[in-house]
């Protein structure tokens, strides 16, 4: 199946020149680029969080895969959402699914359906094409989208994960796709008196990005529950932190944090976003 792009022209440019300059200006290459399990990149339009995304795909190596994890946020379709085969699409060419990688990480966790519809309008994932297509090489994705999940369905699935990631040759990484708080009256979601969204923002963040770099992926969990923080991929990230540490992870780095209120100037309706390295 051809997966044909769903935000072009709003979240990012849909000519090719423009897509390609944008992306440039954020694309910075690191002079010596990271292995790294996973990383945690934002999904925003580029001109919001573009700045971010750029920061966390310009210090990596590119592997032959990248297995990428979003939340759904249309609630369309089964809650752990797989394409398995095909392409998707965006204005600087197709990008392969492995199909093999795919098919042996269902084989390994039956909680895992394939749901076209799923992806068909999610935005989350698509956004991180355009990185990934100007680093340069040659890649494959497996991709999945994420309902809102029980800690222990997290658990087996990250374990599924890191099971299909042992057992392939190729370098593989894991990205979880969120943005971090979302607050303001456009969200419904208000700051506490005398605070502006923008100093919220960064006030609840904090707590979600201690967790991540401490690589606790069940506190991570729990205070975004407790705290009902509007981080829309904490599952997948909670699956991505429980995969690496499966896999051997030792530390996380944040590589670039900010709001959209540091773009736009308003800081009464902002979203944070937040980069980071996994190794």
């Amino acid at each position: 199946m051809q997966r044909a792009p769903a935000v072009a022209g709003s979240f990012y440019p849909a000519q090719p020149h423009a897509l390609k300059a944008e992306v440039a200006r954020f694309l910075v290459r690191a002079p010596v680029p990271q292995a790294v399990k996973a990383v945690v990149s934002p999904h925003a339009g580029l001109r919001y969080s573009g700045a971010v995304a750029g920061a966390v795909y310009a210090s990596i190596q590119c592997p032959a895969v990248f297995l990428m994890l979003g939340p759904n946020h249309r609630g369309v379709g089964a809650p752990v959402a797989i394409m398995s085969a095909g392409e998707w699409e965006t204005p600087l060419g197709a990008v392969a699914i492995d199909r093999d990688l795919a098919t042996s990480l269902c084989n390994t966790c039956p909680l895992i359906r394939e749901d076209q519809a799923a992806h068909a309008r999610e935005h989350a994932l698509e956004v991180q094409l355009p990185f990934l297509q100007s680093l340069g090489v040659s890649f494959q994705i497996v991709p999945l989208v994420f309902g809102m999940l029980p800690y222990d369905i997290c658990r087996e699935l990250a374990r599924a994960i890191a099971h299909t990631v042992r057992g392939t040759h190729r370098p593989v990484v894991v990205v979880a796709s969120t943005d971090m708080t979302h607050c303001g009256d456009y969200y419904r979601h208000h700051p506490p008196a005398g605070m502006t969204a923008q100093t919220f923002a960064y006030q609840e963040d904090r707590y979600a990005i201690d967790r991540m770099l401490a690589l606790d992926a069940k506190g991570l969990y729990e205070v975004v529950r407790q705290r009902r923080m509007t981080m829309c991929g904490a599952i997948p990230t909670t699956v991505a932190l429980l995969a690496c540490q499966e896999l051997g992870a030792t530390a996380a780095t944040l590589v670039r944090y900010m709001t959209s209120g540091d773009i736009s100037g308003d800081l009464d309706t902002v979203v944070g976003y937040a980069g980071l390295l996994i190794t």
